[in-house]
């Protein structure tokens, strides 16, 4: 089969590197792709948001299979379009990725069929937005309802911080379009945890759990960030709480999706919180997350194209998925100054002398046999183990070889969960 993965990032160097190892993909393509998954896959200049340009190019080149990655073309229907072409796809269509594309139709999702989340208001007037904060109190979350590269949520912990936010989305238009419309919510507490999920519409295989670590700086400090990095499994999600959010969340999501007529084949992102009250869902997205994507791939022991297929089929009842009985810890390794402002352009050292790891290209390009920095996050070293704690240990001991000028990372990724001081 000639497959073609939509994407750029790490998520995508990691599905291009599990879709490697299938004997069914004859040929590996990847629109753009980067410097990494150039030495896997073969990079297709087509942005993975020019739906006509990737449609064109499938047909063009007889491609059998498209999976694809990102969120902005998902939300924006390129399944959809592949399918009306003949072209099988993975992902959900555009009518379903709207979970992530619109947080304002997920929570009213979550309202309508009982599905349990934080309390929440609507905003598309800045001053109605300003008095419920003012009514409400801090802490606060304050979040875009559309897309915002993962960056456009707030926790605000003060009265000051939550209208800043506000004036920041809806005045200063700070992600565009994306914070036109606000949803305000109350602010849970307790461990957040993911669990990325295959769905064909209608059975629904969870993955290994996993939990991402979005703020810039170490002790979950600074600006928010794609993420960086993740580990999987995360050990307070017991099989006791992966049944109750199978019964409450998991189950219940793709059933209303399909009784508003918005069946969802692909990939849910379920971003939790476990309260004391239970398990709640923060957020869907609707693909996998990344880094999650890195750390949960790599425990992945089933053939991926058979998951996808089955996805997109309406077979997937039928495919034994399995995951290693191990951990594994993805440390990404970040331009300094990342999320804000960054330097591009800068030589990459040390990844051939890296041991007992796979490094996922994020922000690389390749230029006369040289690695080049290309992006925020550049690179994603991911390590897999036994236990956490050693897959920790092996991530950051893989990680020591590899340099780039200003290269900054955090050293703390998984030490909460292990509770290292």
């Amino acid at each position: 089969m000639k497959v073609l993965v939509v994407g750029s990032g790490g998520r995508e160097h990691a599905i291009c590197w599990a879709l490697k190892k299938s004997p069914k993909v004859t040929e590996l393509y990847c629109a753009p792709g980067n410097g990494g998954i150039g030495e896997i896959a073969r990079c297709v200049d087509v942005k993975a948001t020019d739906i006509p340009g990737m449609v064109a190019w499938a047909k063009e080149h007889s491609i059998d299979f498209v999976m694809v990655a990102p969120d902005d073309p998902l939300a924006m229907g390129m399944v959809d379009a592949l399918e009306a072409e003949g072209i099988r796809a993975f992902g959900p269509r555009k009518n379903a990725a709207i979970i992530e594309g619109s947080k304002a139709f997920s929570k009213e999702l979550m309202k309508k069929y009982g599905i349990p989340t934080a309390d929440y208001a609507v905003f598309t007037d800045k001053e109605q937005a300003l008095y419920y904060v003012e009514k409400q109190g801090a802490p606060i979350v304050v979040k875009c309802d559309g897309l915002a590269l993962g960056k456009g949520v707030v926790v605000a912990q003060t009265l000051d911080e939550a209208k800043e936010a506000v004036v920041n989305m809806m005045e200063n238009k700070a992600f565009g379009e994306a914070g036109a419309k606000v949803v305000i919510e109350e602010c849970m507490t307790g461990p957040e945890v993911t669990v990325l999920a295959f769905t064909d519409g209608k059975t629904i295989v969870p993955m290994p759990s996993s939990q991402d670590h979005k703020r810039a700086y170490d002790g979950d400090q600074g600006p928010n960030t794609g993420g960086m990095g993740a580990i999987s499994p995360c050990p307070n999600y017991t099989p006791e709480l992966s049944k109750v959010c199978m019964d409450t969340i998991f189950l219940p999501t793709v059933k209303a999706l399909n009784a508003e007529g918005r069946t969802f084949q692909g990939v849910i992102y379920f971003g939790m919180m476990l309260t004391p009250k239970g398990p709640k869902v923060v957020e869907y997205n609707a693909r996998f997350g990344d880094p999650e994507c890195q750390a949960v791939l790599s425990l992945l022991e089933t053939d991926l194209m058979d998951i996808l297929e089955a996805c997109v089929d309406g077979t997937l009842d039928q495919v034994n998925v399995k995951f290693k009985d191990a951990a594994s810890c993805c440390l990404v390794l970040a331009s300094g100054g990342y999320p804000v402002a960054y330097e591009k352009g800068k030589e990459i050292t040390g990844l051939d002398q890296v041991k007992d790891a796979v490094v996922f290209h994020a922000g690389t390009r390749k230029q006369d046999g040289k690695f080049l920095t290309n992006g925020g996050r550049v690179l994603g070293v991911t390590a897999v183990a036994p236990t956490l704690r050693e897959a920790v240990v092996k991530a950051y001991a893989a990680a020591g070889p590899v340099f780039f000028e200003k290269m900054h990372f955090r050293k703390d990724i998984g030490y909460h969960i292990l509770d290292v001081k």
